[in-house]
């Protein structure tokens, strides 16, 4: 087991890496065990995990109560959100009773944001089961649910007290949930980290093959990187917006599409490709950057064309970014690979030119 720290003063936490720990009730801290533990989970995830994680909480002497959700992003909502809060209210649980979000980024993403705001706030832990969440949603505090008309809308910044990735879970991640991960992972490379982007660019089909030495090295290396941004800009103010790389494009593809059609992964993967074009339009890149996007892109599985949508409505919908400032929207850009920065002031045509034709994946 590898062991990082997200460094916020009295509120840091640590990321445990490693396998086997779904059955390592010791890692949650044991002011969390002293009576009732909740344990949020859905329907794909609770016959592989729940047994195991109630078995090792049972054993720390926690009383455990179950909360099964359906699975997927549609279930991101009011409504879900509202059924974990029924479950607390009837189990009469209290302020200090703990919340364990065990799953992917929507489970995570539900399960902080009710922590959050049952009874103004309850401590929760995050046990994210697949690589996305691994990597990038269950660090940081970002919780959230969506809206019909923009992708994390309505949230809190509320961090955990402990993130517990178990390496093992990954083994039981399909195929499309393993490469919506990878996107997420080769982010990291193209917007702070030029030699772990050099490092996926060899070993990516290691990654696709689900090598438990090449996950580990990804996995932790993806947690360092998130780790440090967020200690420096815990509520994204400045350098933080940098993870948001794709995600402007991305989001706009996943409400476009109506929620679960693409999976985050995916949609950040191509908007990864159309911000790669947009940089190259402004002058930033050239032709061989943005192939550098398309092609490891491609080879981890992940969709490097973007759909369809029109460019009014990606306008419209990318016009819901929480980027958007005084009603500009800012995107995440590329001056090479390996740095990011934030654009506000960008050549409107260019950004036409990209959007009239978002299925171009080669530059």
């Amino acid at each position: 087991m590898r062991t990082l720290s997200v460094n916020l003063a009295d509120r840091t936490y640590p990321i445990h890496i490693g396998a086997g720990l779904l059955d390592e009730g010791r890692l949650i801290p044991e002011n969390l065990l002293k009576g009732k533990v909740v344990v949020i989970t859905n329907v794909t995830i609770a016959p592989l995990y729940l047994e195991r994680v109630q078995k090792a909480l049972a054993a720390r002497g926690a009383q455990c109560i179950p909360v099964v959700l359906p699975d997927g992003e549609a279930h991101k909502s009011w409504e879900t959100l509202n059924t974990i809060f029924d479950e607390l209210l009837k189990n009469r649980c209290e302020r200090k009773t703990p919340l364990i979000a065990l799953g992917g980024g929507v489970i995570g993403d539900l399960t902080g944001f009710a922590a959050a705001t049952y009874q103004r706030g309850v401590p929760f832990v995050q046990v994210p089961t697949t690589l996305l969440a691994q990597v990038d949603s269950s660090v940081g505090g970002k919780t959230a649910i969506n809206h019909p008309l923009g992708k994390n809308m309505v949230g809190a910044f509320y961090q955990p007290q402990v993130v517990i990735a178990d390496m093992d879970t990954l083994r039981t991640l399909p195929a499309r949930e393993l490469a919506a991960g990878l996107a997420e992972v080769i982010k990291y490379g193209f917007i702070r980290d030029a030699e772990f982007l050099d490092w996926l660019e060899k070993n990516i089909e290691r990654l696709v093959a689900l090598e438990p030495e090449a996950l580990a090295f990804a996995v932790e290396r993806s947690c360092q990187n998130k780790a440090e941004v967020v200690a420096k800009d815990e509520r994204e103010t400045g350098d933080r917006m940098l993870l948001n790389f794709g995600h402007t494009f991305g989001h706009a593809i996943e409400a476009g599409m109506g929620y679960g059609e693409w999976l985050h992964g995916e949609a950040v993967g191509a908007g990864m490709v159309l911000a790669a074009r947009l940089s190259e339009k402004l002058g930033l890149l050239n032709k061989a950057d943005v192939q550098r996007v398309v092609d490891i892109l491609a080879r981890a599985k992940v969709p490097v064309a973007a759909p369809a949508l029109g460019v009014e409505r990606y306008l419209d919908l990318m016009g819901h970014d929480k980027k958007v400032e005084g009603g500009k929207i800012k995107f995440i850009l590329l001056k090479k690979p390996g740095e990011a920065f934030i654009c506000n002031q960008y050549d409107t045509q260019a950004l036409h030119d990209v959007l009239t034709n978002p299925g171009q994946a080669h530059a």
